[in-house]
This record gives structure tokens, C-alpha cells and sequence, in this order.
């Protein structure tokens, strides 16, 4: 299926039964990503009375509770609420699903303590105009980021700096490959999300920030419409699916 897409005076036709999925499927036990020495997810069927919700032990159904969380076991798509006192959630503040996102590759260099870290001094140059959402992959890349233990060691992040430009340029949703994008141990300061999302001075509630997505390396850097799906959840944080269909100039 093919529709047309509009925008900053350019038309696009966006091929809908070709979408390029950036999430890492999240399941039972450890093999998922892991951040911030948060437990693996944990799926187990329910018990009520006698009855297991599982069709392989005899039940007429799956019934699953699924115990995880967000931050630390895979793909996710944080608000503001993330870092405020008040409550904030997802579901009240992520409104519009569809945006114009342009895919960057960018390489890892060192921070002054001989951290990985992402600092692009001129982003500005590489930002495509109209763009509402930034994808960061991160380079080397490779499929070891769809089950890596980056519990204690001392994972890439984002340059303060490089988020306060994004949220000058009118940034609204960053998606990247790393856990986060502040370092793993910071003694609570969280540089990045704060320049961000302009927090205290001016919040922008209607950004988000997506942590722990995975672009292959077969897909090429460019423009592409962004799908960014949630599950209806009021906390913080939901499990994410971040979509992405290739524009095509018409």
C-alpha cells in the first residue's frame, strides 16, 4: 500500500507494507539487553485456584503476568516524567504518533575521563530541515546490542552539549541505541535529559527520548517517516515500538 506524505513543501509516497521495525522483541529471561543492574523480565504463567495459565500444563489457555521494566530490559520511550518530582506519564504527554525523523550514524569517541561517549559539536550541519524526531544509531554497530550487558560497563551516552542543541533545534523525539543518554553512574545529575528536555527552565513535555532501539546496518541514513508506538501505560516509561517507512521523493 502505497500513501502520499507532505512536508516543508516536498512530497513523499510512503511504502506501508515495507516498515523497518527498530525495536528489540522483549521476552522471558536474559536474552534481552540489560541496563542499570535492573532484573531480567520475568513471563510466567498465573495461578488462581488450580488453574495455571498454561495450555502446555493442561490449561485451556495462556494467561501470562509479565514483571519487567522499561529502563533497563529493552526498547522504551520515556516523558519528562522521568525526571520530575510531579507525575508525568507517557500516555498523558505523547499525543501524535507519525513524524518526519532522519536516521545519523554517528561514531563514539572519548569523553574526558576515556569514556565512550556521542559529542558532535556541529550537528547542526548534518540535521536535514523539518525534521521532528532524531535517530542515532551509534557506530561500530553490530547485532550485539539486541542482548548486551551493559550492567557495569560503563556504557556510550550523549553529550550534554549535543542534547541541548537538538532541543535549540526543535528536536521533539530522540531515539538511540544506547541505555541512555546520560552515563550509567552520573551521582544523579542526568546532563542529557535535563538539556533535553530543558528541565527545570522551560520543560518541553511533548518530547520523549527512546533508549535501547537497534537499526541494522543494511539500513541507509536518511529521512524517513517515523511510527512511534506505545503501550497505554500512565507511568514514566512504556515498552516501545519505534517504526520507520522510507520516503520516497515523488
Amino acid at each position: 500500500m502505497q500513501v502520499k506524505f507532505n512536508t516543508s513543501g516536498q512530497t513523499y509516497t510512503i511504502q506501508l507494507n515495507q516498515p523497518i521495525d527498530l525495536s528489540i522483541p522483549l521476552q522471558n529471561g536474559n536474552k534481552n539487553p540489560n541496563a542499570f543492574h535492573i532484573p531480567y523480565p520475568v513471563f510466567e504463567p498465573i495461578q488462581v485456584g488450580d488453574f495455571v495459565g498454561s495450555v502446555a500444563a493442561g490449561s485451556s489457555a495462556n494467561c501470562e503476568n509479565l514483571f519487567l521494566n522499561p529502563h533497563g530490559n529493552g526498547t522504551h520511550t520515556e516523558c519528562i516524567g522521568h525526571i520530575t518530582k510531579e507525575r508525568i506519564t507517557i500516555n498523558q504527554t505523547l499525543k501524535d504518533f507519525h513524524f518526519l525523523a532522519q536516521l545519523i550514524s554517528l561514531p563514539l569517541s572519548k569523553d574526558a575521563n576515556g569514556n565512550n561517549w556521542v559529542s558532535v559539536p556541529n550537528i547542526e550541519a548534518s540535521l536535514q530541515l523539518g525534521i521532528e524526531a532524531l535517530v542515532i544509531r551509534t557506530m561500530p554497530n553490530s547485532d550485539e546490542k539486541l542482548n548486551a550487558n551493559y550492567s557495569g560497563n560503563f556504557p556510550a551516552y550523549l553529550d550534554p552539549e549535543l542534547c541541548k542543541t537538538l532541543a535549540a533545534k526543535g528536536i521533539k523525539h530522540l531515539l538511540l541505541d544506547l541505555p541512555s543518554v546520560d552515563p550509567e553512574s552520573d551521582n544523579g545529575l542526568m546532563l542529557a535529559h535535563k538539556a533535553f528536555w530543558n528541565y527545570p527552565e522551560n520543560p518541553r513535555f511533548d518530547a520523549t527520548i527512546s533508549e535501547m532501539i537497534y537499526a541494522p546496518a543494511q539500513i541507509s541514513d536518511g529521512l524517513y517517516l517515523l511510527n512511534l508506538q506505545i503501550a497505554p501505560i500512565e507511568s514514566d516509561a512504556s515498552p516501545s515500538k519505534p517504526v520507520l517507512y522510507k520516503l520516497i521523493s515523488a
